[in-house]
């Protein structure tokens, strides 16, 4: 595969053991379908129809008579995850449709657990969040463990820690300095790592 606008004048082609490598345009590494492009549509699409025919699998439980708790669980072990999978990956790279195609799963998910219950109010009985908000949770979670974690693989990409009182010091005196000019400085956060 190739990636950006090496494409349009690609290099020759790959030789491996005298066969020719063949080259794809989107190809499924770990799970996470990779678009030459670096768009998303292709694993949204996958995503969705995997999850779809998981849903119908719900229907089938609910018209057994299964309970509620049941189907909930259902849904929660076996529907979402192929929703949530591996999502810090893909979440951020997502149009809006592409958010909508995936949050209307679980809508159809509860409306088959929830009947006659408004999507909203049956996420909060359900003790449930949207996928969006999920998702920005668990990428969240991964930046925390993966990124600012002192020990963690990833730690030694970010900036050396500031001293706080020395980043403070250093915009009074701006402050001082300006006599009372309002610059971006002062309004700049300090960051707390």
């Amino acid at each position: 595969m190739l990636i950006g606008s090496i494409s349009k004048d690609p290099p020759p082609h790959l030789m491996l053991c005298g066969a020719t490598v063949d080259r794809v345009t989107t190809f499924k590494l770990l799970g996470i379908c990779v678009s030459s492009n670096l768009k998303w549509a292709d694993h949204v699409d996958a995503i969705v129809s995997n999850a779809a025919s998981r849903v119908h699998f719900l229907k089938q439980l609910k018209r057994a008579g299964v309970p509620t708790r049941d189907l909930l669980h259902f849904y929660t072990a076996i529907v979402r995850p192929v929703l949530e999978y591996a999502c810090p990956v893909w979440h951020s790279g997502l149009t809006v449709g592409q958010c909508n195609a995936i949050e209307n799963i679980q809508k159809r998910a509860i409306r088959v657990v929830y009947t006659d219950s408004d999507y909203e109010i049956a996420l909060i009985v359900a003790r449930m969040e949207s996928l969006k908000d999920r998702r920005e949770m668990l990428m969240a979670r991964f930046f925390k463990r993966q990124v600012l974690s002192s020990n963690a693989l990833l730690h030694y990409l970010l900036p050396e820690q500031r001293d706080n009182d020395t980043v403070r010091s250093v915009i009074t005196v701006h402050q001082e300095t300006n006599t009372g000019d309002l610059t971006e400085v002062e309004h700049s956060p300090v960051v707390k790592l």
